[in-house]
């Protein structure tokens, strides 16, 4: 644990395996999700537009191994980085065939200086030959699979159209363990119909749930998306940033020192949000939530329970 971040965070985590900085660069690799291609649904999480949390650089003719080749020019520029990651990160990651996910792992690896992959998907797109499949690139490389749940609550997924259940989630993290991947967990705060005991119950129940690391996001409101309706009729209140900020705080204090904290707000594109404004300042809010770990005189861990 980063005793002055009072958590353990994915930099330090990645330069006491390696050494130096990694950097991750993240991908496009043109694929769907069955949330938004009509086989669960059409119209995807509430909270997500057409992008997919993606950049479109696939749409626009770039190979993978052409966006990790400009992704590096930037981390080498701005952190002198060496070695990297290939961060697969829009839409579902596993959601096309074994052969299809190998080329793509391929074209990524066969760049100078990568170390491993993160891969984002959902809980219910991952079968036993993928899970092969990563396991076999694990005996060489870092692999983080990082499965989108956002809550533990059925009522909540059931709201926001995520067209999966806890049990999935669940299942997933059992057939993903004891392979030498590592399992990142996707986590949202400020879920519609969530309070505050709710987001915390999701902690309680993911500091004993074998996996990894977790991803903690501010639910934001960006354009096109139904959350972006609900919020223009009332019907959608975000959080306050100091309500977030001790939020995430108190869901640091109930996991354990062992999890790796990869992202502890959102970070969006500032033509795309809608509310609440202060999700794009992101420094500002990644130091109050310092700030009020140093204030409590807290740390992650500290209320965990077995």
């Amino acid at each position: 644990m980063d005793k002055k971040k009072r958590y353990s965070d994915y930099n330090t985590y990645l330069r006491r395996l390696y050494g130096q900085r990694v950097q991750k660069i993240s991908v496009d690799a043109g694929l769907s999700c069955p949330n938004r291609d009509g086989l669960l649904s059409d119209k995807g999480c509430i909270y997500c537009n057409s992008k997919g949390s993606g950049s479109g650089l696939f749409k626009k003719g770039l190979s993978i191994k052409q966006q990790i080749d400009s992704g590096k020019i930037g981390a080498i520029k701005k952190y002198k980085a060496k070695k990297f990651l290939a961060y697969f990160q829009s839409y579902s990651n596993t959601y096309t065939t074994c052969e299809h996910m190998k080329q793509m792992i391929d074209e990524a690896l066969s760049c100078d200086g990568m170390v491993g992959m993160a891969i984002g998907t959902r809980p219910d797109c991952i079968d036993t030959q993928k899970l092969d499949l990563l396991e076999s690139y694990a005996k060489e490389y870092l692999v983080w699979l990082e499965y989108g749940l956002q809550s533990v609550h059925d009522s909540t997924l059931e709201l926001i159209n995520r067209g999966h259940s806890y049990a999935d989630f669940l299942n997933a993290v059992q057939l993903t363990k004891g392979r030498g991947i590592n399992i990142c967990t996707h986590i949202i705060l400020g879920l519609p119909g969530e309070d505050k005991e709710m987001m915390l119950e999701s902690a309680k129940i993911l500091a004993n749930s074998s996996i990894n690391g977790v991803k903690i996001h501010l639910l934001y409101v960006i354009k096109g998306t139904l959350l972006d309706t609900l919020w223009k009729k009332g019907e959608y209140i975000p959080m306050e940033q100091e309500e977030y900020v001790e939020t995430v705080c108190d869901f640091l204090e109930l996991l354990p020192k062992e999890i790796i904290i990869q992202r502890i707000t959102g970070d969006p594109h500032s033509d795309e949000l809608q509310a609440p404004m202060w999700a794009a300042q992101y420094r500002q809010t990644f130091n109050m939530i310092q700030h009020t770990l140093e204030k409590r005189n807290s740390f992650q861990g500290i209320k965990y329970k077995k």
